[in-house]
């Protein structure tokens, strides 16, 4: 599969924008010390997420980005494809001309490896950043409760004067 570390950090950095953004924007920097991606490569790839219309950059003090439409609209495919990943899976990447064996063959296993990519293209298109949001805010809800349940600190302290 050549979906690289540059399809895995845009969408990582793209998750953890919706997460912060609350309204306003989120800094690169921040997004860098938070998920440990380098801020270099994150203006790169913010470059091109800008590029494909999914963030806007804000100049200035208190500059930064902000997702550019809302996070239901935009599929984990359109971010992979923004930064110009591919997800085919074929040995070829999928060039007629290049073929798998490099002589205008194709390897005994290409059909395979296609319906591979095609399966995941579906699966990643089926998927929308707001549905990401939704189960990391669902997750972190879920670590949080445990917390919360053994904690035996009584909520109000009750004296019956009768």
């Amino acid at each position: 599969m050549k979906l690289t570390t540059k399809g895995r950090y845009a969408v990582t950095a793209m998750l953890d924008l919706a997460l912060n953004q609350r309204g306003g924007v989120v800094t690169v920097a921040d997004i860098s010390q938070r998920q440990q991606i380098s801020v270099a490569y994150l203006e790169q790839l913010f470059g091109r997420l800008r590029r494909f219309g999914l963030v806007e950059s804000v100049r200035g003090p208190g500059g930064g980005y902000r997702l550019a439409m809302p996070d239901s609209e935009i599929p984990l495919t359109r971010i992979v494809e923004a930064v110009n990943e591919s997800i085919s899976t074929t040995q070829c990447g999928g060039d007629p001309h290049l073929c798998c064996k490099g002589d205008g063959q194709q390897c005994l296993t290409h059909d395979l490896w296609e319906e591979l990519g095609n399966r995941i293209a579906e699966f990643l298109g089926g998927i929308t950043l707001g549905q990401l949001v939704q189960k990391q805010l669902h997750k972190e809800l879920m670590q949080a409760a445990p917390i919360a349940m053994t904690d035996k600190t009584p909520l109000r302290e009750t004296h019956d004067t009768a």
